[in-house]
């Protein structure tokens, strides 16, 4: 492989993590390699060259290392979309169904400008919930998603097809099979 790696080969596979059967997409290998971190920040931000881009919303957790990354890249502001009751300010939240129960995400009221164009990054697009929570408290508060933007697609479990379906741009730089 020598200097041809992609991200997908800076990507290690965990097997029965959290638990039995699943196989966990580690994105730690990558974030540690110096030159993995700059393709995937690099790979994240090409479809949008030339696009006007207002501010990075990373979801929590590995978004905010990414999102992060791509912001000063871009040389524009950070967002922060985190779990319930983290931010100190005042906040919007949106709920969503996880596989057992429900989980709340939350972002400061302010954090948006109505009319902003805002790119969203995670590391994972699984089933899609808490990109679609994302996606409705950024609308909620007047800004206009330009994309969204994963190091990770699992085409299985239909998140890419949810975020479709609500009008998203969605990008990948690669998928694995399975859950």
């Amino acid at each position: 492989m020598g200097s041809h790696k992609t991200v997908k080969d800076y990507i290690r596979t965990i097997a029965d993590f959290p638990h039995e059967g699943i196989m966990f997409r580690d994105v730690t290998t990558l974030f540690a390699d110096p030159r993995g971190m700059r393709i995937a920040v690099d790979q994240l931000l090409h479809p949008y060259a030339g696009t006007p881009i207002d501010c990075v919303v990373g979801l929590e957790a590995r978004g905010f290392i990414l999102g992060g990354a791509v912001a000063h890249q871009l040389g524009i502001g950070f967002v922060p979309i985190r779990k319930k009751g983290k931010l100190p300010g005042p906040v919007i939240s949106e709920a969503y169904t996880l596989e057992y129960g429900e989980a709340v995400v939350e972002v400061h009221d302010d954090a948006i400008e109505p009319g902003a164009k805002v790119l969203v990054v995670d590391d994972l697009l699984a089933t899609g919930g808490t990109a679609e929570a994302g996606i409705k408290l950024i609308e909620r508060l007047g800004g206009e998603v330009v994309g969204c933007a994963f190091v990770i697609d699992l085409p299985d479990l239909g998140g890419r097809k949810k975020l479709e379906d609500m009008g998203m741009d969605v990008h990948a730089l690669c998928a694995f099979e399975g859950a």
